[in-house]
């Protein structure tokens, strides 16, 4: 759960994202199965740009999936994000993700999604 007290987690069952966030989601979800990964993300920066990323784990380092899509979005040039979403069984945020992301973003939203791709949690910064 976030730590943050401004911070918080709801449930998002039956919410229509935006057509652009509805992107996020399926773009995270093709790059989890595409390489077989326990967690698949993507985020927009403030141009538009999209960034997939899934989770690394090499024996010199490890990475989440939204931090492989954060560092993959600030070596391209991001400077901040307008929304992140991630794609896993897990059942609740990772910290280390959700600071990636807040590291450039303090209010964007963060979405998280079963691996059918339905938003389970928002985070939103209040």
């Amino acid at each position: 759960m976030p730590d943050s007290a401004s911070e918080r987690a709801r449930l998002e069952q039956d919410a229509e994202l935006d057509p652009e966030d509805d992107k996020l989601v399926i773009l995270a979800r093709s790059a989890r199965a595409r390489n077989q990964a326990a967690e698949g993300a993507a985020v927009r920066d403030t141009d538009g740009r999209t960034y997939a990323a899934t989770t690394v784990r090499l024996p010199s380092f490890a990475l989440t999936a939204l931090q492989a899509a954060v560092a993959a979005a600030v070596s391209s040039g991001a400077e901040n994000l307008e929304a992140a979403a991630i794609v896993t069984d897990e059942p609740l945020f990772d910290q280390a993700s959700v600071h990636a992301v807040r590291d450039l973003a303090e209010k964007a939203p963060i979405y998280r999604a079963d691996p059918s791709g339905a938003v389970r949690e928002v985070l939103r910064q209040s």
